[in-house]
């Protein structure tokens, strides 16, 4: 495999120029990863978080990630495949957007949230983005070393940060946030839209700021490049709501948000798939991407919902660890036309394993 610079050959970006466009293919576009779901132990510095209650912006010093961040892409120098590979700040969990708004982050074992606040109506509808707040400088400080050490060997990301009904059940209260929805539905609506404002506003900012890879933009924590600006929509918080309150208080949230870019992707679990049609209502979204958990329904009961997605002409990215099994039901129930199988590995072997079913 020729030595190119984190494996960033430009000759991949055709292929995902064809995940895109869902242009007829042999093989679905594929990608292997030895990172694991939370990479937080992959960064040497956040070794002396753990003995800390909560993480403060003088906690993150930028500088103290770059070679961890240089090693990881690294992976593409070892690993034969089509992904193209980059970094981004919340590559270490850190829920930067969270703590923009004012919630305190709570160091956990192998990851860090955002604590719930339970803050009363008026003072919800005050958070905003601040350019000169402390968690909000550490950010874009954050972006600034990503792009002067990647120095356009490889792209640099916004990071994988919540979505608005997430923003509404830490700023309000989760349990309290599901009562909104039921006992207050306007003010519900009108927060979500305005924390909908924020999400849009900060990835406008962020594109402001990071230099285009090979003409087009990215999405680290997916590998995701696609030629246009894009936004990661999530909405894990819906995994409790009915699918009559996501199309009444928070779809045209969701639409508006995948408006605003020319390219975007919606970030979903198997617990959302009861909602799977009231998200492909959203036509302006052009991928949905699905994890496979490991405590998530089984492979083969996902298999129809993927199909779904495919027949509703979107692309489709699947992420998550397979058996040899589990990926020749995949290839076999599943056209390659705008398929991306993003596929958590342990070791290089599983790689060598899963080559020839992938049709590699």
């Amino acid at each position: 495999m020729p030595q190119i610079p984190f494996g960033n050959d430009p000759a991949k970006i055709e292929k995902y120029l064809c995940f895109w466009n869902r242009e007829d293919v042999k093989r679905p576009l594929v990608g292997f990863s030895l990172l694991g779901w939370f990479p937080m132990e992959e960064f040497a510095i956040c070794q002396h978080w753990e003995t800390a209650e909560f993480l403060t912006p003088e906690m993150v010093e930028p500088r103290d990630f770059m070679d961890d961040h240089v090693r990881l892409a690294r992976e593409g120098e070892v690993v034969d495949d089509d992904m193209i590979r980059g970094a981004c700040p919340t590559q270490v969990t850190v829920p930067f957007l969270p703590a923009m708004l004012g919630n305190p982050l709570r160091v956990l074992p192998q990851n860090i949230l955002g604590d719930e606040r339970k803050l009363e109506w008026k003072e919800a509808f005050a958070v905003n983005l601040d350019a000169a707040d402390p968690w909000y400088l550490k950010y874009m400080a954050f972006i600034d070393a990503l792009v002067e050490r990647a120095a356009g060997r490889f792209p640099v990301s916004h990071g994988p940060e919540i979505g608005p009904t997430d923003l509404h059940a830490i700023l309000r209260g989760h349990n309290e946030s599901i009562m909104d929805l039921m006992e207050e539905p306007e003010k519900s609506a009108k927060l979500l839209w305005h924390l909908g404002e924020i999400v849009r506003d900060m990835f406008e900012a962020i594109w402001r700021r990071i230099p285009l890879f090979h003409d087009g933009y990215f999405d680290a924590q997916y590998c995701l490049w696609p030629p246009w600006p894009i936004i990661r929509i999530q909405e894990d918080t819906t995994a409790v709501y009915s699918p009559d309150l996501y199309r009444r208080l928070v779809q045209p949230v969701d639409r508006m948000l995948a408006t605003a870019f020319s390219c975007s992707f919606m970030h979903l679990h198997s617990t959302s798939m009861f909602l799977l049609d009231a998200f492909l209502e959203i036509e302006e979204l052009s991928c949905l991407q699905i994890n496979n958990d490991a405590i998530g329904l089984p492979v083969a009961d996902m298999v129809p919902y993927f199909q779904k997605v495919q027949k509703a002409g979107r692309s489709l990215l699947i992420r998550g660890a397979f058996t040899p099994e589990e990926m020749r039901l995949l290839m076999d129930t599943l056209t390659p036309r705008g398929l991306f199988l993003n596929i958590m590995v342990k070791e290089m072997e599983e790689v060598d394993a899963l080559r020839p079913i992938l049709r590699m």
